[in-house]
């Protein structure tokens, strides 16, 4: 029988926290731009009405890097390994992101958000891959939540840093940052399923294999269906806020940057609960789908409900966040649901995808203002959001107990 002096130690090896370390100041580069979007553009001389606008094209222009990092990181990482990808990845986006801190034209700022994005791509992907194949399957669950919760840390510290300091010395933190924990990643060691997968002649990485079964490619759609209502959050209601609070007839203006910081707030107490729940349940599923009903419940409270006061409106942005903490499963449930020779494509592309929906979801979100306004259009979105992640959940297989030294034939 484990101990709980084993499961600790196993827990806090080496690969799991340089892990959760990655994903830390990968969420702090991430989630900057949203805390920064307004002193930044304003410091590139764009102000009024653009400020919306403009901000927009810059998070498409990063989620568009996303989408193709994706892509590329997860290709490398089960062709390659691993670790190829905790190394490259935050390499990239730590240069890019310090090269934001230089920016003085909204086309330079755009260049450098999509190549931020190519490089954030890779590193929740392949640290939630590692981590899944080196613990045993009694406990892989605390090991990812261990990982999301740092992450969303990492979103929390973009906050204070940029509360404390001009927007340029921001970006250079996460840059510094992300530059100091590669020196860590040279000890650790590649995943032993990988290596032993390695091995064998069959193909690795090989994304028309996600196409080629019926199978595989409804599991892949469904699992990114099933993360959508988390990006409509993020992506919508925390980063459009101040618009959003506005329409709503709220009191005081809406900082965007102390909404973003109080919704992932919110998620590191959601991660963990989410977590331990699906342990103690033995269920991803179960407690994903919980999560869900209470985040489209908050959706409705945020959008329907008459509130004025700016510390209420605040108050219901953490429950939001709470009830994002099941981004933790999400992506868990993803990498279990494929072999080893496809785990990396699929755990890297997945919340890329889901990260990317922000495009269209923002983009109809547009399209609908004109005619429904504001708060209806949002609404419109997040219903169609959630019943889509709904459904997709129901066809899903458990994962829970699923012994992960496996591949996908051709």
């Amino acid at each position: 029988m484990t101990t709980n002096r084993s499961v600790a130690s196993q827990l806090l090896q080496l690969p799991v926290l340089v892990a959760a370390l990655g994903y830390l100041v990968d969420m702090y580069d991430l989630f900057l731009f949203s805390v920064v979007r307004v002193p930044s553009l304003k410091g590139i001389g764009i102000d009024g009405d653009r400020l919306l606008s403009d901000g927009i094209l810059l998070l498409n222009a990063q989620m568009a890097g996303m989408l193709l990092g994706g892509i590329f990181w997860g290709i490398l990482g089960d062709k390659r390994g691993r670790l190829s990808v905790l190394f490259g990845s935050i390499l990239l986006y730590s240069l890019a992101n310090i090269a934001n801190g230089f920016v003085t034209s909204l086309n330079q700022y755009t260049i450098l958000r999509f190549i931020a994005g190519i490089g954030l791509a890779g590193e929740l992907g392949a640290g939630i891959t590692l981590v899944t194949e080196i613990l045993p399957k009694e406990i892989r669950g605390y090991g990812t939540t261990i990982v999301a919760t740092m992450g969303v840390l990492g979103a929390i510290l973009a906050y204070f840093m940029a509360d404390l300091f001009d927007w340029r010395i921001s970006y250079f933190i996460g840059g510094g940052m992300g530059l100091l924990l590669l020196i860590l990643r040279i000890n650790i060691l590649e995943s032993g399923i990988f290596n032993r997968t390695k091995q064998r002649v069959l193909p690795r990485g090989n994304v028309v294999m996600l196409f080629t079964s019926a199978s595989r490619r409804n599991k892949y759609f469904q699992c990114i269906l099933v993360g959508l209502p988390i990006w409509f959050v993020v992506g919508i209601l925390i980063t459009f806020s101040p618009e959003l609070g506005k329409a709503l007839g709220l009191s005081e203006p809406v900082v965007a940057g102390k909404a973003v910081m109080l919704s992932f707030s919110g998620q590191v107490l959601g991660d963990l609960v989410s977590g331990f729940l699906s342990q103690s349940m033995q269920s991803r599923k179960k407690v994903i789908r919980l999560f869900m009903l209470v985040s489209f419940a908050f959706m409705l409270v945020y959008l329907l409900a008459p509130i004025s006061d700016l510390t209420v409106f605040y108050i219901v942005c953490v429950c939001l966040g709470f009830a994002n903490g099941y981004w933790t499963l999400f992506v868990t449930i993803a990498a279990e649901l494929f072999g080893t020779n496809l785990r990396a494509t699929v755990a890297t592309t997945v919340p890329n995808f889901v990260r990317g929906a922000t495009i269209p979801l923002s983009a109809l979100f547009v399209q609908l203002k004109p005619s429904l306004g504001t708060i209806n259009s949002a609404l419109v979105v997040g219903v169609l959001t959630v019943a889509c992640a709904l459904v997709a959940l129901a066809f899903l297989d458990e994962t829970f107990k699923k012994d992960l030294d496996y591949v996908e034939e051709v």
